[in-house]
């Protein structure tokens, strides 16, 4: 299993007239958690579409409520793969807040795409290659 976390602060323009952090700007905190995920692994999405060729476009988003985040509260994004992609990759993406309780779940499905057909693909090998080392104990 690979898990990765990093950190947000919510700012005034991200929240609604309640203070609360506006439930439409929580997919930019699951992609911050999946692009520093990424980096943290030796890759960028920037490399990945320039240089590899792969487009990596979100398919399904599934997010749960549990409570409100408030404007200028530190968050911690943890972001967690379960199983080494195959056809798809999941990430199970969970928000904190400053006190470590639960603001936030969700799952963010992406799939692969080859960048100049925009053809389906399987995982491509540089990113299973990145992520075997973290799947050794369960395969």
């Amino acid at each position: 299993m690979f898990e990765y976390q990093t950190s947000a602060r919510v700012q005034y323009g991200e929240t609604d007239q309640m203070g609360f952090l506006y439930h439409g700007n929580y997919a930019r905190y699951y992609e911050l958690g999946r692009v520093e995920s990424l980096r943290s692994l030796g890759l960028t999405y920037k490399r990945m579409e320039e240089e590899l060729g792969v487009l990596m476009p979100v398919l399904t988003m599934n997010m749960r409520f549990v409570r409100p985040a408030h404007y200028d509260e530190l968050l911690m994004v943890k972001t967690t793969l379960r199983k080494l992609p195959q056809q798809f990759i999941t990430f199970h993406m969970e928000i904190f807040n400053e006190n470590t309780e639960l603001i936030n779940g969700a799952t963010v499905k992406l799939g692969f795409l080859e960048a100049t057909g925009k053809t389906s693909i399987p995982c491509p090998e540089f990113l299973l290659e990145c992520l075997r080392p973290f799947f050794v104990e369960s395969e």
